[in-house]
């Protein structure tokens, strides 16, 4: 590895946010998907999660196709479910709120929400939203003011603007200017993982360059 990507690999793991997450239920469209990974790398998000509650959308894995997810699929790691109070029970254990994003009564607005806390980011499918079955383990209800005649914006678009609603928060209270909430130890261990995925791609990269 050279100089200038040892030091940007440090630079990135300087800046994380292990208390900070987003999480997708019952998302189709896997452009969308891998636009919310591309968000959330950008803002420090290491690890997302995709619940599919649907049946239809339940299997073993998730593929995000090159293209959408802009090869920041291998630096935000995914955690998969199929059981919404499997899945809230982990979130729980690691952050202190789950937030859904919702239209109607009783939402609050988005800027209202304190993003510096340890805070999970939710989002449901892109026409029905969260589902009735995920509603009840939220702690807050919010919504995006919008003065169009569109109701919703675009599930990725919706997420990036939470999501650096949560970095302008945290931003203003220095959370990205020094190693933020994780020892040494734990950098260290993410590096080692952020290193051996760069070396496979490396090794990839040959391979099909001696195919060719």
């Amino acid at each position: 590895m050279n100089k200038r990507r040892l030091e940007k690999f440090q630079s990135v793991i300087n800046r994380r946010q292990p208390d900070l997450t987003v999480v997708l239920e019952n998302v189709t469209d896997l452009h969308n998907i891998g636009a919310v990974l591309r968000t959330a790398d950008s803002v420090g998000i290491f690890e997302a999660y995709i619940l599919n509650t649907d049946e239809h959308l339940q299997k073993d894995y998730v593929t995000i196709g090159k293209r959408s997810s802009m090869g920041t699929r291998k630096w935000v790691d995914i955690h998969y479910f199929t059981d919404a109070e499997a899945c809230f029970k982990e979130l729980k254990n690691k952050y202190n709120k789950v937030f859904g994003a919702m239209i109607g009564e009783g939402v609050s607005d988005f800027h209202q929400l304190d993003l510096t806390e340890p805070v999970a980011l939710f989002f449901g499918n892109e026409r029905r939203g969260i589902s009735t079955v995920s509603q009840p383990f939220l702690d807050g209800k919010f919504m995006i003011p919008q003065y169009g005649m569109a109701e919703s914006l675009n599930v990725s678009v919706a997420c990036a603007v939470t999501l650096y609603e949560a970095f302008r928060q945290r931003n203003e209270k220095g959370f990205y200017d020094a190693p933020y909430k994780m020892s040494e130890a734990e950098r260290s261990s993410l590096f080692e993982v952020y290193y051996e995925r760069h070396k496979a791609r490396d090794r990839r990269s040959v391979k099909a360059y001696k195919n060719d």
